[in-house]
């Protein structure tokens, strides 16, 4: 099975098209869509996606996976990242994926063992986790540590009874 993980942000949003063959994770592509500060909030959601769009063509995932939304206090900040996100999971729906979301807290549970983990040890445990030979910058790392929460969520036989449905 092959997934599509999203951390989507206006300026800087990671992906990473993971493999799940048998009981071996794989990373297959992992980056971060960068959108530049000249460039229009409107044209950032079209860089974001486009790109995604891009990503699902060359790589076919079945599913995609995306961080759940984070409290932030400010309102500009929280409609810039629901719009970012909501440019990312359009390219998603359009290709028919379902798509599964998981709070920040759950993820880094998942990749480092406690909800209250440093960036810096997500992108360290994502590389160790996944055999990478360098640790992925943060929002890549986000987007893998994503991934890797879908496929622990859809893997044990226990989690198959409080498995995330799509959104």
């Amino acid at each position: 099975m092959r997934l599509l993980a999203l951390d989507p942000a206006l300026r800087n949003s990671g992906y990473a098209i993971l493999q799940n063959e048998g009981s071996k994770l794989g990373a297959i592509a992992y980056g971060v869509i960068r959108n530049k500060a000249q460039l229009s909030m409107p044209g950032c959601l079209l860089e974001i996606h486009r790109q995604i769009d891009e990503l699902i063509r060359l790589h076919s995932p079945e599913e995609c996976a995306v961080e759940g939304l984070i409290y932030v206090q400010n309102l500009r900040t929280a409609m810039t990242l629901g719009a970012a996100r909501g440019s990312a999971l359009l390219a998603a729906a359009q290709h028919g994926m379902p798509i599964y979301e998981y709070p920040p807290r759950r993820v880094k549970q998942a990749v480092v063992g406690h909800g209250t983990a440093q960036k810096s040890q997500v992108g360290f445990m994502v590389r160790s986790l996944l055999g990478l030979t360098e640790i992925p910058e943060a929002d890549a790392a986000d987007a893998l540590a994503i991934g890797w929460t879908h496929f622990q969520m859809h893997s044990s036989p226990v989690a198959v009874h409080r498995v995330n449905r799509p959104i």
